[in-house]
């Protein structure tokens, strides 16, 4: 089970989290969020970061060329693309990248079944909300190349069990307050992880 902390916006936070067992960390390149950490800034913690680590790009309502800009500018490995995107995007982009589905029914989680994909709750702000998907749209089917985000918390983790999702991805669950890691909670929650869903 693969294991990304979003909104990472100190190198503080980013040690914390890799100490703690994660996987991959994400940084916010969208200027309405709370998460938002300009690309110089990243690309001071990420310089720091040790090798094996996934760097993760959030981006919103961009353009190709500014996503491939500002990933090979911080030494982002994906670009996590969380906005509805047409194929021509896609096509340009020369970064690895994530889909996210931004889930508001159940049929929606079944795009891009060929390929890994972030599954997340619907919000107008793009990510952060703390709300939980309803963990019944994925009974009886194959969640190995889903990642799920949204409103995971390390108390309501172990819901996960019965389901074998690729990773999961988590941000505002682990905050004293937006943008601001709680150490604590963090190894909190990928200590449940590593009991309930390995």
């Amino acid at each position: 089970m693969r294991v990304k902390i979003c909104g990472i916006t100190s190198y503080k936070d980013a040690v914390a989290a890799i100490d703690a067992g994660a996987d991959a960390l994400g940084f916010v390149f969208y200027n309405h969020s709370a998460r938002y950490i300009s690309p110089d800034d990243a690309a001071k913690i990420i310089q720091k970061l040790p090798p094996f680590v996934e760097r993760v790009a959030l981006f919103v309502n961009e353009k190709a060329n500014f996503i491939d800009e500002v990933c090979l500018h911080v030494n982002a490995s994906l670009a996590q693309i969380h906005f509805e995107a047409d194929r021509d995007l896609f096509d340009a982009l020369r970064t690895k990248h994530v889909k996210v589905i931004r889930a508001k029914t159940r049929d929606e989680i079944f795009q891009h079944p060929d390929e890994y994909r972030l599954i997340d709750t619907y919000t107008k702000e793009y990510g952060g909300s703390g709300k939980l998907l309803n963990l019944d749209w994925f009974n009886g089917i194959d969640c190995s190349t889903m990642i799920l985000a949204g409103g995971l918390t390390p108390e309501n983790i172990f819901r996960l069990a019965k389901y074998n999702f690729y990773g999961v991805d988590v941000s505002s669950g682990v905050e004293k307050s937006k943008g601001i890691k709680d150490h604590q909670k963090i190894r909190n929650f990928i200590d449940n992880v590593n009991k309930y869903l390995t």
